[in-house]
């Protein structure tokens, strides 16, 4: 048997990874002296608050070692094949660890046979290869091509979003003092994409209001060119502009209802306040990946 595994930062609600039998490890939150198991927390309680944390903004933290090894032995221990599909290896050592871990339990014994996959990038974007991979594994194919269908899709997806404002990622030390005040006083929005593992900027718009266009522009731009075949809108803090930008926005382009999934915290606790949206075309979306995609794989 097949078993997927990915991280909570995938943002996979619980009902659908227990239903697509997709095993979630949890990275932590860490907020005044205390650790919270990400798959544990209640994401919409926890942003109501989170416009409060700027001042003191909350930490993150990837899973031990030691779990990772546990859900390698298990595995080995029964038989199964590994296809683990992580987020960006530069975002956190998540990929990394469990890379270790997998090398650890395979020197001890000696049967694990195992892909792991970098998604590249978090939230829908990651889920969207998760997903992928587990139609490939219900379709019949074998590690291989649950894997490629994986990659497949970490190319032809992208993660489009916007912060409210650019407070937090200055406080995580992700842009400079001096941007952010320009961005505030000017009333700047970045729109923001992850590609090639690292979070870039795609457009600079004056407003919020022209910031949840452009994002939409850019969705229909690219559905068009590239198809559409899987869609969600994330939202950090207040699930209600979300909302509303989903209905009156993309879903008369996407022709179809839109579910609307708040981010992983690991991820909101660094970006503070946003919208975004998590999109997989039908064929590969120029820029986003520019490696080949075997640099994505690491299999035992």
């Amino acid at each position: 048997m097949i078993k997927i595994v990915t991280d909570s930062v995938a943002s996979i609600p619980a009902e659908v990874a227990q239903a697509r039998d997709i095993e979630v490890v949890s990275l932590f939150v860490n907020q005044d002296g205390r650790e919270y198991r990400e798959a544990d927390m209640d994401v919409n309680a926890f942003y109501e608050g989170i416009a409060g944390m700027i001042d003191n903004p909350p930490t993150s933290s990837q899973p031990s070692q030691h779990v990772l090894e546990t859900l390698f032995e298990r595995a080995a221990e029964a038989a199964d094949e590994v296809l683990g599909i992580f987020m960006s290896s530069k975002m956190s050592g998540t990929f990394e660890g469990a890379v270790r871990a997998a090398r650890a339990v395979g020197e001890r014994c000696g049967h694990l046979r195992c892909t792991l996959v970098d998604s590249t990038s978090n939230c829908g974007d990651e889920m969207f290869a998760v997903l992928d991979a587990c139609d490939a594994r219900d379709a019949g194919e074998g590690l291989d091509g649950c894997a490629r269908a994986a990659t497949d899709a970490v190319a032809a997806s992208r993660f489009v979003f916007a912060p409210e404002s650019l407070a937090f990622l200055k406080a995580g030390g992700r842009i400079g003092g001096a941007s952010a005040l320009l961005g505030g006083l000017l009333q700047i929005s970045p729109v923001l994409t992850v590609a090639d593992w690292e979070t870039s900027t795609l457009a600079k718009v004056r407003t919020w209001k022209k910031t949840l266009a452009r994002m939409a522009d850019v969705f229909k731009e690219e559905i068009e060119a590239f198809g559409l075949k899987r869609v969600v809108v994330h939202y950090i803090g207040s699930a209600a502009p979300a909302v509303k930008w989903a209905r009156e926005a993309i879903e008369p382009v996407a022709g179809r209802a839109v579910d609307v999934l708040p981010v992983s915290p690991v991820i909101g606790v660094h970006v503070g306040p946003a919208v975004g949206i998590a999109y997989e075309c039908e064929r590969p979306v120029p820029g986003k990946l520019t490696a080949p995609t075997g640099e994505l794989v690491f299999s035992l």
